[in-house]
């Protein structure tokens, strides 16, 4: 069993039996600020190896009564000390003051962000651990620090990436300093975009189009001026004919509500479904047309702005799985 197998073998035992680490298992409220009581610290595999090799040294420069020897020993003592010290300055009052994470579909990433509050001190070498992910990052004096951590996201639904371990070996590597962060943190994965998905269906499986004036490029006639209207949409030629100040009117084609129906979609499996729904839903969305979605058990829409996108991925995203 490698070294590295071994300390996690003997930090979940410490974890499992020491009241003071069990405890940091529970949700925290944000923000959540490190103090000396919830700052843990063990000697690192180098770390181990140094203070065996100073302890050699020292009996050593004792039994030879080499006091150059006993000099360099102490100093090298004293060094390991202040670089403890050093670490556990850079971990003490840390404030992790927001979490959130980024929209994001199954088969991509989950962005994770972390901001911690303005530090008075410079505070380098910090590494955040979630999942089996992990990202160094540093924090400059008087300024807030924001990082990311990206998690796979390989299944649709609520996902609770858990606690986040913020730790530091620096400034010599001869102690590993952590703490435990555990924020609220529950990121909803969106369905998996299906690739190359068929032609968006149309209401009622035909694809009608509909008339409505407004700005667009199809000419429909003149009309008097209003205030507020653009001078180039103004027709001089004809004003000065009718004696009037007159505007071209233009009108644009809309289609009429696309039809997402997970009922006519037979051919396909559950998950496939799912899929092909969420490809016409963010095609759909991209071209800024309206549309519904039915779902078992749900009908959503029409609608056709960003909060009716997100209702629907959230419906798809939390369907039942195929029995």
């Amino acid at each position: 069993m490698s070294f590295t197998a071994l300390r996690q073998r003997l930090l979940a035992f410490a974890e499992r039996r020491l009241p003071a680490l069990t405890r940091l298992r529970a949700v925290e409220a944000l923000p959540i600020r490190l103090h000396r009581r919830r700052i843990y610290v063990l000697p690192s595999g180098f770390g181990i190896v140094m203070a065996l090799l100073l302890v050699v040294m020292q009996l050593g420069a004792l039994n030879y009564a080499n006091n150059p020897a006993l000099l360099l020993t102490s100093l090298l003592m004293a060094a390991a000390w202040m670089s403890l010290y050093a670490g556990f300055r850079s971990m003490t009052g840390l404030e992790l003051v927001a979490i959130q994470a980024r929209e994001c579909h199954v088969g991509s990433s989950i962005v994770i962000r972390c901001q911690f509050a303005k530090s008075k001190r410079a505070r380098p070498h910090l590494r955040l651990r979630m999942a089996d992910v992990e990202h160094a990052f540093a924090i400059a004096p008087d300024t807030r620090s924001e990082t990311e951590i990206e998690l796979s996201a390989s299944q649709r639904g609520w996902m609770r990436p858990g606690r986040l371990k913020l730790w530091t070996d620096q400034p010599l590597g001869l102690f590993i300093i952590w703490s435990w962060l555990h924020p609220e943190l529950a990121v909803l994965v969106y369905p998996q975009i299906e690739d190359s998905p068929p032609a968006l269906p149309r209401g009622g499986q035909t694809a009608g189009e509909r008339s409505v004036r407004g700005e667009g490029d199809e000419f429909s006639g003149l009309r008097e001026y209003r205030s507020g209207d653009p001078q180039r949409q103004i027709a001089w030629k004809a004003s000065a004919r009718h004696d009037a100040l007159l505007v071209r009117e233009s009108e644009r084609l809309l289609s009429e509500d696309l039809f997402f129906d997970y009922a006519t979609l037979n051919e396909l499996d559950h998950e496939a479904r799912i899929r092909r729904l969420t490809a016409w839903v963010v095609a759909a969305d991209a071209s800024q047309l309206s549309y519904r979605l039915d779902i078992p058990g749900q009908r959503i829409g029409p609608g056709h702005d960003s909060s009716h996108r997100q209702t629907c991925l959230r419906a798809l995203a939390l369907l039942p799985d195929a029995a």
